[in-house]
């Protein structure tokens, strides 16, 4: 061990290129690890907020542009005995204030008195008057404020800021709430709504009890299946960790390059050692000391990079990195680079002190 720790001292550059490769392999990571929690956050963090176990689609659907259920399905969840379910809905609109401010809108129909109906952090919550929304903060940054007046594109629905709430989002468009009437129209593209057209919803979220399989012409799914409804959301999460595996991959192979030309120039002094009585043990534990403070002190280094550089994003970017998952991070990186170290070790037992 003190040979070990006196060569980190006298081989420090070999060493720094080392840790520098690690750390930017680590940084690399925790970037894309917060772009995949951050993406998927943009993507459904709206219908993350409902809480739901399960939901229910029209038979034969398993997203909410194509899921329609009847009026007469919807009341027929409401006598579903000891579960607690309520209908929503989800459509996107573009629409356009008097101001000539203009945004995407992800509306989520609610029942105002229901639990999906999000508190207000300003203004007014959601009530059950005609045309009252409720937006997420990010569209204040569209131009969006409190009373204004949003007409949705070539239709004659108007809708009027109440308030807004916390900045959740639905396939990277913004949220604004309102009332399942309300929604009706802005799916359907008029106020004038006919009779298979009223009373309808997208899905039935169920926030708890063990309902049935199927009511009606309706199809219980998990709460994955609602997630996955998401426009883009299961295509984001393959792609990023499809990168992420391989990064796992490259972690380890990098070190045990490194690593295997640094034993590999060091075989004289390993036999040496081990001609002045130095147990294969002790080479071993001396080399994955190295191996461990290398790698660990740089991977550490490279995950608070990773940390700070999404914070320099902000908001310009979908990017989340709890501690949690950048704890996690850290440790898998270490824990790879240490198994590619470990392959290295065949050269160290090896080591013959006749030479």
């Amino acid at each position: 061990m003190f040979i070990a720790l006196r060569e980190l001292r006298a081989a420090w550059g070999r060493f720094a290129m080392i840790g520098l490769v690690v750390a930017l392999v680590a940084a690399l990571v925790g970037m894309v690890s917060g772009f995949t929690i951050g993406l998927g956050n943009d993507t459904v963090s709206a219908l993350r907020a409902m809480n739901a176990k399960s939901v229910a689609f029209a038979d034969g659907a398993t997203d909410f542009n194509r899921s329609t259920i009847s009026a007469a399905d919807v009341q027929e969840w409401h006598h579903v005995p000891d579960v607690d379910a309520t209908p929503f809905g989800i459509s996107m609109a573009h629409g356009e204030t008097g101001s000539g401010a203009v945004a995407d809108l992800a509306v989520i129909g609610v029942d105002p008195t229901g639990p999906l109906t999000p508190s207000a952090k300003d203004g007014e919550r959601l009530g059950t008057a005609p045309g009252e929304i409720v937006v997420s903060t990010k569209l204040l940054d569209d131009g969006i404020a409190i009373g204004d007046e949003i007409t949705v594109d070539n239709t004659d629905v108007v809708l009027r800021v109440v308030g807004t709430v916390d900045p959740t989002s639905y396939g990277h468009v913004p949220a604004a709430y309102t009332s399942l009437e309300t929604w009706r129209t802005v799916r359907y593209g008029s106020t004038d709504l006919n009779e298979r057209q009223r009373g309808t919803a997208a899905a039935i979220a169920v926030l708890g009890g063990d309902p049935p399989t199927t009511v009606g012409s309706t199809t219980v799914s998990p709460e994955t299946t609602m997630l996955e409804a998401a426009p883009g959301y299961s295509g984001e999460r393959l792609t990023m960790n499809s990168i992420l595996a391989f990064l796992y991959v490259i972690a380890p192979l990098i070190v045990a390059a490194f690593f295997a030309v640094w034993i590999l120039q060091r075989q004289g002094v390993y036999a040496l050692q081990r001609a002045l009585g130095v147990s294969r043990w002790s080479l071993i534990g001396a080399t994955l000391a190295q191996a461990t403070v290398v790698v660990g002190l740089s991977t550490i280094i490279g995950s608070a990079v990773a940390y700070g550089l999404g914070l320099l994003l902000g908001d310009a970017v979908p990017f989340d990195l709890p501690f949690t998952s950048l704890a996690t991070t850290t440790l898998a990186v270490i824990a790879a680079s240490l198994v590619g170290s470990a392959v290295t070790l065949r050269w160290v037992v090896t080591a013959d002190p006749l030479t």
